[in-house]
């Protein structure tokens, strides 16, 4: 395999490495307004991602790393392209992050309350937003080949609001909605694990159907692809998998929900990579236009010290957040939340 094909898969594996992560982190959030009936509720849905969010929050930064690291042209054109997006989601974290270490710094019920709805907002907007643009990069972009050998992304941000990448946005939505609230009760017990629950299941019906809509219309635009069968193959997981993991939540079984949410999310997301492959962006305008893997990579040498970087440091972060997660792996309850946070 050629290193710029590896690159090409180690960024796509961190990039579902940090959707599966800060996913259901994202679903959290957002059921706040939901699950929370009061303060302490509230308390206890931050408290089940407390000590992992800022974690899973780093693989954003890894990936982001590496691509800019591996396909520097690649990164140049779609932070040009996604820009607007891009910093509202920056901002988005931003707050999010804020609000999860000062809403109980303050006194007073709208202290809380504002911080609450960056939480809540600042969880809608990423997803939201990540989901718009991986549906763009599928589908094609307006993008041409400049004199200097880069590429020129040459539509505007309604460029990006289109049916099919807005469909893309409200499955990511809806798909991490869903992972948080079975994270949800995965990591509480008693009243707040059986909402969860039954909430998951609800969300989780709306997510297959719009899931597959978005899936069945990938494939769709991508009939004569060459990867045709990879997009099917992965699509096809990703509906099996997400169906498996409502069935297996409506079972009261939520290990294995969760672990079926997370796969179908790295389905879903494989089927917009493999609609890519062997492209990093599809010209719209002229499909000879389009970027390639090979167009768009750093040179030989850069990958392969990339390479074994990421060989040794890689495994070493695995251990260390697969340990992390290990020591805060008990169940919460209302009962856990200190007084002083009520």
């Amino acid at each position: 395999m050629e290193l710029t094909t590896l690159w090409f898969l180690i960024v796509g594996v961190m990039l579902i490495g940090y959707f599966v992560l800060d996913g259901f982190d994202f679903g959290v959030g957002m059921s706040l307004p939901f699950l929370g009936k009061d303060n302490t509720d509230r308390r206890l849905l931050i408290n089940t991602i407390g000590p992992v969010w800022d974690l899973n929050e780093t693989w954003l930064i890894v990936a982001g790393a590496s691509l800019f690291a591996a396909f520097p042209e690649w990164y140049a054109t779609m932070f040009s392209g996604f820009y607007l997006a891009l910093l509202l989601i920056l901002v988005a974290l931003i707050l999010r992050g804020v609000s999860f270490e000062y809403r109980h710094q303050g006194k007073g019920k709208n202290w809380t309350r504002w911080f609450d709805q960056f939480i809540f907002w600042g969880s809608v907007l990423p997803p939201l937003l990540w989901g718009v643009a991986f549906a763009n990069l599928a589908q094609g972009l307006p993008i041409t080949k400049m004199d200097n050998g880069g590429w020129l992304y040459e539509g505007t941000l309604f460029t990006l609001l289109n049916p099919y990448a807005l469909l893309g946005g409200l499955t990511m939505l809806l798909i991490t909605f869903t992972h948080g609230l079975v994270f949800v009760a995965l990591k509480t017990e008693g009243d707040m694990r059986d909402r969860a629950r039954a909430l998951a299941t609800k969300v989780g019906v709306v997510t297959i159907v719009v899931g597959a809509a978005f899936l069945i219309w990938t494939i769709l635009q991508h009939l004569e692809s060459d990867s045709l069968w990879l997009i099917v193959t992965c699509a096809a997981l990703a509906a099996v998998t997400l169906i498996g993991g409502w069935l297996a939540n409506v079972r009261g079984r939520e290990g294995w929900a969760f672990a079926a949410n997370a796969a179908a999310i790295a389905f879903a997301l494989l089927t917009i990579f493999m609609a890519l492959f062997p492209n990093l962006m599809h010209s719209s305008i002229d499909p000879a236009l389009s970027m390639s893997i090979e167009g768009a990579a750093s040179s030989q040498k850069t990958l392969e010290l990339m390479t074994w970087v990421a060989v040794f440091t890689l495994p070493l972060v695995l251990a260390y957040q697969g340990w992390t997660y290990w020591v805060f792996r008990r169940r919460l309850s209302r009962a856990s939340i200190p007084q002083a946070a009520h």
